[in-house]
């Protein structure tokens, strides 16, 4: 009798086919002697949308809200039907004894693998694969430990609670919002609070008042100090009077050295990465998106297999993981990475308190570099970039840590205090790694002597202005994503604790594709790197019941469904409140006063239903797209690139077709395709016809890619 493990994705399956020796090559599927290796596809199963339970439902009609289901039922995703009959029939095969699940180590990897199991009506028994990375000695080590699935039958409930109480509070309020004010209009618990606290943001930039601050330097004895005030610490004042005065009573008088300070301190390295703080460094620092920045490392987990699994919300590792950190420094010691790794394997390697913490670890680790060797030759230059921020961030844990003796002089004039500090690096430590390049030479001050009179000093006043809160970019709107507590309407200290220890809206492997969802369904856009909210938003939001816009809301959802994965609360009685919401939802929606207006209708006609159409501001450029949900036209118009403006050096747009293409900047500049052409060649960057080309052909795959994750196809027919 033969055990039929079931993977995630292709990738996967085939690394555990070869690590288990099968060989035999089927049809989507690979054999072996003991072991039949099969996979999904992400989802091949998903929830029914309303027209599966009743035909009627197709019509979106306001009277026919809230829908209901007594029991929700399961249907195959059409694009990925070939699939799943491969993977039923192997379960059904009379030789096959147990079924092992291998999808990914997580809630929504758990309801990939149930899902086709329920749905293809399975009743073998079942074995768990739990691991965090796939690499061949992870996949060994997980086969000869395998769990119980009855383990995480917990799991598998809060993992379908979870979609379906999305199912019954997205597509109703969705739905009744659209029929309502007849727009394309879509909420969810998570995207909807995520959309506020970009909102908030705009409001506090659009309403702040920026106020003048002055301050005063004092520059003797070749050494520049600040003065700071007495009674608040604060090197600045908002009173012009007082700086005045203060200038005035000091000109001509003599200072006092009241203290010299000299203190040795130290400088630990930062923590590991997890999902979120890499994404929010890639965007600072390369411009990647989060879901590009997801994309590349599902890459280097899976294809690669240099790091380990990305969805995770840790920066610890286990004690276990602990043990294997040599082999994993090893495994990293080529090109830029030698010196370092040599350094560190030099001595003993000693997992500190600061990055080791059983508590503190969940379903996965911080991401780290596997035990396999890397060859960067292979990696792309994208993959090289975030393969450097994890390798980089990992031996400067490792390394001692930074330290450098601070200076710190006191003057005494008048009555007043003006101070000056400077840092002497003693010893880089982990800077030599994560800063090789730093210039850290240091701030040496002259020898000065409590008590010394200086008496040859200028005077400086400095002004300044206070300056607005940053707007959100994808990094930092990640962050504030995990950490919403900021942005919540009522004070309240115990929703505020829920929201940071179920780490805010979302969770680290959907956040991006919520992000991506709001640039799709065009409620933001992106300016350079920043983000902006739309005037389709700013109406949705006035609209929409003010407790979808809550952070609170999705903190408790997650407190919950934590609770019942725990085997703590129930998932029927958590279904039934949500039940009872969406009644609650909807007489709010249907008794709303508002309206919505389109302010982005353009004359040009749709081809397809004759109606006008919407100008909007994708993601990757500009767009026509339909004002009738029903219809779904779009049409392209111009394209963001990746081609630099020669005079602002902003990206240029794309517009135009065939032989009339050319590039506009958002500062006026604009060239044709064969004027770019004969810069670059001059500049001798090389970027030919062919090469935009190319470019544009990814863009437009990427555009027609599905999101095949359980809600995404659950709403896939709204057209949003």
């Amino acid at each position: 009798m033969k055990k039929l493990v079931i993977a995630e994705k292709p990738s996967v399956g085939r690394d555990i086919a070869r690590v288990l020796g099968c060989k035999q090559q089927g049809k989507k599927y690979i054999e072996g002697n003991e072991y039949i290796v099969t996979w999904g596809l992400g989802h091949l199963v998903t929830l029914a949308d309303p027209e599966g339970y009743d035909k009627k439902l197709k019509t979106w009609r306001m009277e026919d809200l809230p829908m209901m289901p007594e029991r929700f039922k399961l249907v195959v995703i059409p694009q990925t039907r070939g699939q799943f009959q491969a993977v039923k029939s192997l379960i059904e095969r009379k030789d096959v004894a147990e079924i092992i699940i291998a999808t990914d180590a997580g809630r929504e990897g758990e309801l990939v693998a149930r899902w086709i199991l329920a749905k293809a009506g399975n009743k073998k028994p079942l074995k768990r694969l739990w691991i965090s990375s796939v690499t061949d000695k992870a996949i060994r080590d997980g086969f000869a430990h395998l769990k119980n699935a009855k383990e995480y039958e917990n799991l598998y409930h809060a993992a379908t609670a979870r979609a379906e109480s999305d199912w019954l509070v997205g597509i109703n309020a969705t739905r009744a919002l659209t029929c309502k004010y007849n727009a394309q209009l879509s909420c969810g618990r998570v995207q909807t609070p995520t959309l506020a606290m970009i909102a908030a943001r705009e409001e506090e930039i659009r309403h702040f008042t920026p106020k003048l601050y002055y301050g005063l330097q004092l520059t003797g004895k070749g050494i520049t100090f600040t003065w700071k005030d007495k009674k608040s610490g604060s090197s600045a004042t908002f009173s012009k009077e007082k700086n005045e005065e203060i200038y005035k009573n000091l000109s001509g008088k003599t200072a006092v050295v009241a203290e010299v300070k000299k203190t040795k301190k130290t400088s630990q390295a930062e923590g590991l990465y997890d999902l979120t703080d890499l994404s929010r460094d890639a965007n600072q620092r390369f411009g990647f998106s989060a879901k590009q920045t997801l994309n590349i490392m599902q890459s280097l987990y899976e294809h690669h297999k240099v790091l380990t699994y990305p969805r995770t919300d840790s920066r610890y590792l286990t004690t276990d993981v602990a043990e294997t950190l040599r082999e994993r420094v090893e495994a990293i010691a080529v090109g830029p990475y030698r010196s370092f790794t040599n350094t560190v394997l030099k001595g003993k390697i000693t997992p500190k308190k600061s990055f080791v913490n059983n508590q503190k670890v969940s379903d996965h680790h911080a991401i780290i570099p596997t035990e396999q060797p890397v060859i960067l030759a292979q990696l792309s230059v994208d993959e090289r970039k975030i393969f450097d921020l994890v390798v980089r961030r990992f031996l400067a844990v490792l390394y001692p840590p930074y330290e450098y003796e601070q200076t710190k002089i006191t003057l005494e004039c008048e009555g007043e205090t003006f101070f000056a500090e400077g840092n002497v690096p003693l010893n880089r430590g982990y800077k030599e790694v994560t800063a090789p390049d730093g210039d850290e030479s240091g701030k040496v001050f002259p020898a000065l002597k409590e008590g010394e009179v200086i008496r040859d000093f200028s005077l400086k006043k400095t002004e300044g202005k206070t300056k607005p809160p940053a707007r959100f970019t994808e990094g930092t709107l990640l962050k504030a994503m995990e950490n919403p507590v900021k942005y919540m309407q009522q004070k309240d200290a115990k929703a505020a604790k829920t929201l940071q220890e179920t780490g805010g809206l979302g969770t680290v492997a959907t956040r991006a594709d919520i992000i991506d969802k709001l640039f799709g369904s065009y409620l933001i856009e992106k300016k350079e790197n920043e983000i902006f909210i739309t005037s389709k938003a700013k109406q949705l939001l006035a609209l929409v019941p003010e407790d979808l816009k809550k952070p609170e809301l999705t903190a408790e959802w997650e407190s919950r469904l934590s609770a019942i994965a725990k085997g703590k609360a129930s998932d029927r009685k958590f279904m039934r409140e949500i039940a009872t919401y969406t009644k609650e939802l909807m007489k709010q929606i249907q008794n709303g006063t508002g309206t919505f207006r389109h302010d982005n209708l353009t004359n040009k006609i749709c081809p397809e239903c004759g109606k006008r159409l919407l100008l909007v501001n994708g993601k990757q450029g500009k767009l026509y797209v339909c004002q009738d949900r029903e219809c779904g036209y779009k049409e392209r118009i111009s394209r963001l690139t990746n081609a630099r403006c020669p005079v602002c050096h902003k990206k240029m747009e794309l517009v135009g077709a065939k032989d009339r293409q050319k590039f506009v900047c958002s500062c006026g500049h604009k060239e044709s395709m064969q004027a770019f052409e004969n810069r670059r060649k001059k500049e001798g960057a090389g970027v030919s016809k062919k090469d935009v080309a190319n470019y544009m052909k990814k863009m437009k795959k990427e555009e027609k890619q599905p999101l095949n994750n359980a809600l995404a196809d659950a709403l896939a027919n709204l057209k949003l």
